[in-house]
């Protein structure tokens, strides 16, 4: 897959995933009104209009994807990979960054859970969903480690702040979550089998292809974003990527 390396930002490169699920995220205004609009983040924003855009930072070392939006309602963990973005926009990494902040725009823009009526955590296993497109992305790639982040509202799945890993095929998935549990303070909820419980996660399916992945869980009701919840998110993600020495 090709990127093309953005004129107005020195060391950013991007690319899309899909053209099809563009959205206009500042018409959502739970989310665009938490925003911080620098340049950078006018420019993600204005790419999103044209589909479900990845921004790379960094040449070396591993590579590394941080995922949010999946479900469009979780908005938290969106700002918070914004956040990110731009805190190291400009700095000099010592591994590669894949950032991919809105998977779906258009569930984003319209604060709904799925795309499309496909929930994109339950497809990622199914050719040519967008979350597999994602998929698809990783293998080309070849990322070496996947952290998808959402949040959950009490009375869903989990209705606590965690971290989800496996075991098998992919230790270094429990690896991964046990280093965020321990830095943060999120529970821990691993099981032994990748996928075990049910199909399509984004991060069951990289394990059972030989990424490493894990799934990070903030609280906060959907469609909205709790107090707490963006810091709590950031703080998953960072954790995530000093797991790799950042």
């Amino acid at each position: 897959m090709d990127f093309d390396r953005v004129d107005d930002f020195e060391n950013v490169e991007m690319t899309y995933v899909s053209f099809l699920s563009r959205g206009y995220i500042s018409k959502n205004k739970h989310i665009f009104d938490r925003i911080k609009l620098t340049s950078f983040t006018k420019f993600i924003l204005k790419s999103c209009i044209y589909g479900t855009p990845v921004f790379k930072m960094g040449n070396s070392g591993k590579k590394l994807l941080v995922l949010s939006g999946i479900h469009g309602n979780e908005l938290p963990p969106q700002l918070a990979n914004l956040e990110l973005m731009n805190e190291l926009y400009g700095k000099k990494l010592n591994n590669t960054v894949y950032f991919i902040p809105f998977a779906s725009p258009k569930s984003t823009m319209n604060n709904e859970r799925s795309f499309n009526d496909v929930d994109l955590n339950r497809s990622a296993h199914i050719t040519n969903s967008l979350s597999n497109k994602i998929i698809q992305l990783i293998e080309e790639l070849k990322i070496d480690f996947v952290g998808d982040f959402h949040s959950t509202a009490y009375n869903s799945n989990p209705g606590f702040e965690a971290v989800f890993s496996s075991k098998n095929p992919t230790p270094e998935s429990f690896l991964m979550a046990n280093y965020v549990s321990d830095s943060v303070g999120s529970e821990i909820i691993t099981y032994d089998i990748a996928g075990s419980l049910y199909r399509g996660a984004v991060e069951d399916v990289c394990n059972l292809r030989g990424t490493p992945a894990i799934t990070c869980e903030v609280l906060s009701p959907f469609a909205s974003i709790g107090k707490g919840s963006f810091e709590r998110s950031l703080k998953q993600m960072k954790s995530f990527l000093t797991y790799f020495g950042f």
